[in-house]
Order: structure tokens, then C-alpha cells, then sequence
């Protein structure tokens, strides 16, 4: 029987450190650092001169998809200690006008449908949130913390028990960089 072998080759670029302990792969740059632990991954991991070789010997279906998903993770963490993301969120509103505020890790949302106790949001590790206007911009190297954070401020203003037909206030994400 052949041995079958699933194996990607993720390339770091040269302004990018990639650092391999075990299964936790740490990536710095000029944007920040980040780090993630990958030990309950079942798959191999190997630091050469390209990059960072992941691989399978013999995989089932899930090992197989997990080879593609690993080597997404850390171009995503490589993507984000060189780009950054940016998640673009909108206040939106009708009769009663909304004011934000941030307060440690947290969003506030007063006056949100003419409510008097204020919503929260939790802003997930070092996600940074800024308030300009209408806009509320969420900064980040960790993809996952920014998306975490926006859906978390999205969330926060979901309508309940009305018809979201005419109740069209909240906060909404609008763009992805």
C-alpha cells in the first residue's frame, strides 16, 4: 500500500519572523506580533528556510481539510502583523440618537431605541476601537480578535421581540480590509 502524503508550504516573507515551539507558531513584524497554539491539531509541523511545512502522513478526510485550514490561519497571522485588518462598522439610526463610548475593554451604547439602561460590548483582546462620527473603526494584527470584537458591537444592538422591518437601528459592518 502507498504511503499517501497531504502536505502546504506557507512562504514567510523576509520583513516576517516565524518561530516554531512544538505545535505554537509565533509570527512578528513591523505591525505587532501574534501567536497561536495549533496542539490540538493532529498534523505535523516543520520550520525550514521556504517557510512552514505542514503535513499528513496517511490522513483521514478531516486531517486533510486541516492542512488547508492551518496553512489559512497563518497567512491570516501573517497578513496581519504586516497589513493589519480594519473592520468598518455604521452607526445607524432613526428617531432616538445613539452615543458610544469606550470604557476599558468595553463599548457602550446609550440611548440605543430610546432604552435608559446602556448595552455593552466587549472589545476582545488587543482590538483597537475608535469612534469617529458615525463610523466605528476596530484595528487589529489578530484577525480573530477584530472580527470577534465587531460581531460583538453588532450584536450588541440586535432588535428583539419588534419587526426588524421598521426597526432598522443598530450597528452594522460595512467593510473588511
Amino acid at each position: 500500500m502507498a504511503t499517501i502524503v497531504v502536505e502546504r508550504m506557507v512562504e514567510v516573507p523576509e520583513d516576517v519572523t516565524l518561530s516554531l515551539d512544538g505545535k505554537k507558531v509565533t509570527v512578528a513584524g513591523a505591525g505587532g506580533q501574534v501567536i497561536k497554539d495549533f496542539s490540538h491539531v493532529w498534523l505535523n509541523l516543520e520550520r525550514s528556510d521556504e517557510g512552514l511545512r505542514i503535513w499528513a502522513i496517511n490522513p483521514k478526510k478531516r486531517e486533510t481539510s486541516l492542512v488547508n485550514t492551518l496553512a489559512s490561519h497563518i497567512n491570516n497571522m501573517i497578513k496581519g502583523v504586516t497589513d493589519g485588518f480594519t473592520y468598518k462598522l455604521k452607526v445607524v439610526f432613526v428617531h432616538f440618537p445613539m452615543t458610544l463610548r469606550i470604557q476599558g475593554q468595553k463599548l457602550i451604547i446609550q440611548n440605543f431605541i430610546g432604552e435608559r439602561q446602556p448595552r455593552e460590548a466587549y472589545i476582545v483582546g488587543n482590538a483597537q476601537v475608535k469612534i469617529e462620527g458615525e463610523d466605528v473603526i476596530v484595528e487589529g494584527v489578530d484577525i480573530d480578535e477584530v472580527a470577534q470584537t465587531a460581531a460583538n458591537i453588532q450584536q450588541a444592538t440586535k432588535i428583539r421581540r419588534k419587526d426588524l422591518r421598521k426597526f432598522l437601528d443598530g450597528i452594522y459592518v460595512y467593510s473588511k480590509e
